[in-house]
């Protein structure tokens, strides 16, 4: 393919994964990394794409020895996917040993995680991400026992390697998946859900 095309990714998406939280994750790191794009002048198409498909083969190829991503960027490249993007999604796997040296990698590497965990911080609190701020994912991200299978140094080594200031970094990812609430199932819920979850922690 000449240009990454939005539609054609989501089909894709939609072929390799079932999971709807997986979908859901790969929709909110799309959301991410469009945000950084605008933000930085960057193709928000090609950006919004390697969000999507970053782990497309995880559901049907989890193992780190063998599978994901390499089953990804085999299909990825035999579609005629940009050399860029394909590493980018090489490299946000630490094990896979490739070093994230453009743009579009570094940020796929740094929001990946952590839009994962702000959905899921969002996820516990009644109002959704509704109001979020900075200072309660920090708080969470100091409870290891919150969203335990979370890497916090991927979190950290994300935000060094993009260099950006780690306030300004999570307030970009809270705003790009608030836009997206609905979509990604985290915004304000029912007060009966609310109480079926066993509350929630305070709208900080």
């Amino acid at each position: 393919m000449a240009e990454v095309s939005r539609d054609d990714a989501w089909a894709l998406v939609c072929e390799w994964i079932e999971s709807e939280s997986l979908r859901q994750h790969v929709l909110a790191v799309e959301a991410s990394m469009a945000a950084y794009a605008r933000e930085r002048g960057a193709d928000e198409e090609l950006y919004a794409v390697t969000g999507l498909v970053h782990d497309l083969d995880y559901e049907r190829h989890p193992e780190p020895e063998t599978g994901h991503p390499r089953h990804a960027m085999e299909e990825l490249e035999s579609r005629g996917y940009p050399q860029e993007l394909i590493d980018a999604v090489a490299g946000h796997a630490d094990y896979m040993g490739v070093p994230r040296e453009t743009d579009l990698a570094k940020t796929l590497y740094a929001v990946d995680e952590l839009s994962g965990f702000v959905a899921a911080c969002a996820l516990v609190r009644p109002t959704g991400i509704e109001g979020m701020k900075p200072k309660s994912v920090k708080k969470k991200l100091k409870q290891p026992s919150f969203a335990a299978a979370v890497d916090r140094a991927q979190i950290q080594r994300g935000i060094e390697e993009l260099g950006v200031e780690p306030d300004e970094h999570i307030a970009l990812v809270i705003g790009a998946l608030a836009g997206r609430a609905d979509e990604l199932g985290i915004g304000p819920r029912s007060e009966s859900a609310a109480e079926e979850s066993g509350g929630g922690e305070e709208a900080a």
